[in-house]
This record gives C-alpha cells, sequence and structure tokens, in this order.
C-alpha cells in the first residue's frame, strides 16, 4: 500500500521527482537508508493508529538494487546497516515505553489492594459466621430452644445481607480498578495494543495478523536478526565524519541489549507475531 502511494505520488509530481531521485547518490543523506537495507518503518504502518506519515527521504528503487549488488566491503564502509539499526531502535523505544504505560494503567494501586483485601478478609469471615450460625440453629432446634433458634436464624440473615453487600462492592471495585477494568484485560507485548481475555479466536487472530501488531513483530525481529558484534559495534570513522549518518536522529551505540523477552531492553522481543506481556511469566504465548 506504502509503495503504491509512493507511485501514485511520484505520478502526480511527474517525471520530475523521478529524475532528481535517479541523480541523487547512494550516499546522499536525501536517501532513505532504512529503505536501502530493508524495510522503512513509514511503510509499516499506513493506514493504522500509528500511521508514520510519508518518509520525509527519498525510497529510489534502482539505488535500493545498487545497495543489494554492492559488496559486502561496500556495505561496511558506507555503514548503512547502522542508520537503520537505530531507526529500528527508535521506534520500538517508543512501543517499549507505550507497552509500559499500558501495564502501569491496568495495574491497581496500593489503595485498591488494600480495599480488595479488607473486602476479602471481611467476606471469608461472614462466611465462616454464617456457617456456624446455621450449625447452631440445626443445634437449638433439636433442644427444641425455638425462641433462641429464631435469634440466631435473623443474625444469620444481617450476616448473609451484609456478606452481598461485600461481594458487590468487590465487583464494584474490581470493575473499576484501572480505567479499563484490568482484570479483564492484557496488553500486547509487541505492539502495545489492549487485547481482552474474553475475545474469541477470530479476533485474538484479526489482532496478531493486523497490519500494526505484524510491523512491530517485522521491525523487533529484524533488529534481532542483525549479529550482536555487529550492534556493538561503530561505523567505520571515515563514515563518520560524513556529517548526520544520512540525517537520522538519535545516537549513541546499540550494545548489546536485545528486545527478547527477559533481557536486554526490558525484555520484549520479536519472537513470533503475538503474546501478552505479564510479571513473572517465562513464556510469551498465552496468558
Amino acid at each position: 500500500m506504502a509503495a503504491e502511494q509512493r507511485k501514485l505520488l511520484e505520478q502526480l509530481m511527474g517525471a520530475g521527482a523521478s529524475s532528481r531521485a535517479a541523480q541523487l547518490s547512494i550516499t546522499d543523506p536525501k536517501v532513505c537508508r532504512s529503505f536501502l537495507v530493508g524495510t522503512c518503518p513509514h511503510d509499516l504502518f499506513t493506514n493504522t493508529k500509528q500511521d508514520l506519515g510519508p518518509c520525509p527521504k527519498v525510497h529510489s528503487e534502482p539505488l535500493k538494487t545498487e545497495y543489494e549488488g554492492a559488496s559486502a566491503g561496500e556495505k561496511t564502509r558506507w555503514g548503512f546497516e547502522y542508520d537503520y539499526m537505530r531507526d529500528l531502535q527508535k521506534y520500538i523505544d517508543e512501543c517499549n515505553r507505550r507497552i509500559d504505560v499500558a501495564q502501569r494503567r491496568l495495574e491497581k494501586t496500593p489503595d485498591e489492594i488494600r480495599q480488595t483485601n479488607a473486602l476479602l478478609k471481611q467476606i471469608s469471615d461472614l462466611s465462616k459466621s454464617i456457617e456456624t450460625g446455621l450449625l447452631e440453629i440445626q443445634v437449638l432446634g433439636e433442644a427444641s430452644e425455638v425462641s433462641r433458634a429464631y435469634e440466631e436464624f435473623f443474625r444469620i440473615r444481617q450476616a448473609m445481607q451484609t456478606k452481598g453487600d461485600k461481594e458487590r462492592e468487590l465487583k464494584a471495585l474490581s470493575d473499576t480498578s484501572g480505567p479499563s477494568g484490568h482484570q479483564k484485560l492484557q496488553v500486547c507485548d509487541v505492539c502495545g495494543a489492549y487485547l481482552s481475555r474474553l475475545d474469541n479466536d477470530r479476533r485474538l487472530a484479526d489482532h496478531f495478523y493486523g497490519k500494526m501488531h505484524l510491523g512491530y513483530a517485522q521491525m523487533r525481529k529484524t533488529y534481532e536478526a542483525f549479529p550482536k558484534e555487529l550492534r556493538g559495534r561503530r561505523p567505520q570513522q571515515d563514515d563518520m565524519d560524513q556529517g548526520s549518518r544520512g540525517g537520522y536522529e538519535g545516537g549513541g551505540g546499540y550494545g548489546d541489549g536485545g528486545y527478547g523477552r527477559g533481557g536486554g531492553y526490558g525484555g520484549r522481543g520479536g519472537g513470533r507475531g503475538g503474546g501478552f506481556r505479564g510479571r513473572g511469566r517465562g513464556s510469551r504465548g498465552g496468558w
């Protein structure tokens, strides 16, 4: 879809745009390095909530073909893979921050935890009191102490009403804890979307095969595919002196911190195309 839109835009702009792109050299900072090496993030999320808009840099198919046909030495000298990794890292980091925020929204506050524990204890105590009272009524009835049995019956009925009130209060607290009813939702640890535990297989499949989820899964998988030793190295010095590495923002080394769950940056990763974030869980699939 993004490629089709780009071709349509080129047609509307006329042949001048294509000729200008053809005149650019492969090392021109106006050329999109991510497009040359792999897939530009701007092409992954068109018509989704995370639509990044058109890429401000030039996507040239002839230059991409030139890059693919270049020798390993030339690719190393150009260092475009570092630009691509930095571009991927930028959007993965942004997604990870959204996942953290979404997860915090679903977590109970300390006050909500205290209220829940207090209500659970009260309900448990009332249940024990009712159970004991029913046995007492049975004993009093067998002893023909009808008056005392009636008194105990009314006490139990009041306790049952109180227990019902506490259970409704607990349900209301559970439904309103967090803005979205945290007990029914999970956060997808690939794209950050909310998913309901009550969703059927069809709706879950729609999510896992949706454009936004697959886009982030592809970015994470591509990033993880870069060798760790490549992430830890810097581009050659002569390339670093050429300016801003093609105009990409962000910087710093890439380090060895990957995006796999349980290690590196907060533990989110490419892996398969789905999974839910869960604290303390070892596996990525399931709930």
